[in-house]
């Protein structure tokens, strides 16, 4: 038993939202898609509810995730919900992407999960996601309290042992675009991380950036930009003993530094590198040049593995095979 998702809507818009939660979380199963269009009536919108729920498998449990509130769109599922007494299906109206990456989430963290346990969830989301800037327009019972500063301050004295003394680093990743959709929704709940820590000395010194990395995050995980050296520090530093972080990168020559200096590495996940005059492309996100294959090769010696993906539902890559295929120069 799974959950399949239905994503139903007037006009094209579940398609459109679809495809933009499959360039955030990558492919997925067992969703479909139903588009209720101006020249169809009723029985045309049943027809497609029904062909969408026959493709997922029988002791399946349904989620629809519709536009409207009493649109055609809820109306047929709530039909096909009456008519199936006996099969858990349940409707979460007001559509946004929150909602749908959220429900994938659900999904991948708990797979035997059924929908009385994950809708709670999904609607705490896409509730949470609507949000502005800048933050005094936003409504005073409404305005979120958990923005981490973008700093590692402790009030923790020097020296103290929290848990083991070891910072868990539950997943490096380089990505040139840092902390944005693909990390927040898909990677963090992956890795199970309760802080992102943006190492970059660049971004350091940058308080704009510093400050749209703080509002990336996803609820309930605290973000930080800290300088190399920095994380060197926490690395060693004991009150850190309970932190499960996602350690965020722009290259792997600031991995190698970090990693030279004694952070403890041992996989580090290849997700996005920009392409730049002078690199080759060794797939469709990822470009290097000579200077970063000797880069990866030292951490290699380093004994770093190398994890190539995009997103967590993506095939794993060899990373030199990728080079040596691109003949990168």
């Amino acid at each position: 038993m799974s959950i399949g998702i239905v994503i139903a809507s007037h006009g094209e818009f579940a398609e459109g939202i679809h495809q933009s939660g499959s360039m955030i979380f990558g492919e997925q199963e067992k969703v479909q898609t139903v588009t209720f269009m101006p020249s169809e009536g009723p029985d045309d919108l049943r027809a497609k509810l029904d062909a969408a729920i026959a493709t997922f498998d029988a002791d399946d449990e349904i989620l629809v995730l519709a536009d409207l509130w009493s649109g055609s769109p809820f109306n047929q599922a709530s039909a096909v919900i009456g008519e199936n007494p006996d099969r858990k299906i349940a409707i979460i109206t007001g559509l946004n992407l929150p909602m749908l990456i959220q429900a994938y989430t659900e999904r991948m963290m708990d797979a035997a999960a059924g929908v009385d346990k994950v809708v709670a969830n999904i609607m705490k989301e896409a509730k949470d996601g609507i949000k502005v800037l800048p933050e005094t327009l936003q409504p005073e019972e409404t305005v979120a309290s958990g923005v981490a500063a973008p700093t590692l301050s402790s009030a923790i004295p020097e020296g103290t042992v929290i848990g083991d003394g070891k910072i868990k680093i539950n997943l490096a990743r380089v990505d040139t675009r840092l902390l944005h959709g693909q990390v927040a929704t898909a990677w963090t709940p992956d890795s199970k991380a309760d802080r992102i820590i943006v190492v970059s000395d660049a971004v350091a010194k940058d308080d704009m950036r510093k400050q749209l990395i703080g509002q990336a995050a996803p609820n309930g995980v605290k973000a930080n930009v800290i300088p190399l050296a920095k994380m060197i520090e926490v690395a060693k530093d004991p009150r850190f003993g309970n932190t499960h972080a996602l350690l965020l990168f722009e290259n792997p020559e600031d991995v190698l530094t970090v990693v030279e200096a004694g952070v403890p590495i041992t996989t580090l996940n290849v997700g996005s590198m920009a392409h730049s005059t002078g690199k080759t492309m060794v797939n469709k996100v990822l470009s290097m040049d000579k200077k970063d294959v000797e880069t990866f090769e030292k951490l290699r010696d380093l004994g770093v593995t190398f994890d190539v993906r995009k997103v967590p539902n993506d095939s794993k890559a060899n990373l030199f095979d990728l080079i040596k295929k691109a003949n990168v120069k």
